[in-house]
């Protein structure tokens, strides 16, 4: 795996960003997944299967030994890396998720595990104008493992922030 970190000084422009079709966008930083984030998502879902919560159970009962991070959790954290990469143009005055084409879960995230996310631009769609439905491939890589966390392909639509002019 390449250790570089290729999030951006600048984020590009709506044109810039229809001219990257095809190329990888960034590679974040990695975040290390705690077993506190792992119990406050736990909270907030109402998902409390011991697999996550219960760090002596998964130790006796799991294959793994140790408690793992909600899939759900791993897809959610796919935005804070999209915004932490600069990715999205400046200029943006908004961005919705749209949804996931494709998604799939290959390997469980450990807690204490660090992750971090790869994105490629797959198109860009126009919707109207200054809008536009980006669609990304993105990689959730575990560090120090070959297997990646999860695959999944995310719908953004986005809005451009028009500068007026007023006669």
């Amino acid at each position: 795996m390449d250790e570089r970190n290729t999030m951006r000084e600048k984020a590009p422009t709506f044109d810039e960003l229809r001219g990257l079709i095809g190329e990888e966008l960034g590679v974040s930083d990695w975040v290390t997944i705690g077993q506190d984030r792992i119990d406050q998502f736990a909270e907030c879902t109402g998902d409390r299967q011991w697999i996550h919560v219960d760090v002596e159970q998964a130790r006796r009962r799991s294959p793994l030994r140790t408690t793992i991070a909600h899939g759900y959790l791993s897809l959610s954290l796919i935005g804070f890396f999209i915004q932490d990469m600069r990715i999205l143009p400046d200029n943006t005055q908004g961005a919705f998720n749209y949804g996931i084409d494709h998604v799939r879960f290959l390997s469980p995230v450990r807690a204490g595990a660090r992750v971090r996310l790869r994105t490629t631009l797959l198109s860009m769609e126009d919707k109207g104008p200054g809008q536009y439905l980006m669609k990304a491939s993105n990689t959730m890589e575990i560090e120090g493992e070959d297997k990646p966390a999860l695959v999944a392909d995310t719908l953004v639509l986005l809005y451009e922030k028009r500068v007026r002019r007023d006669a």
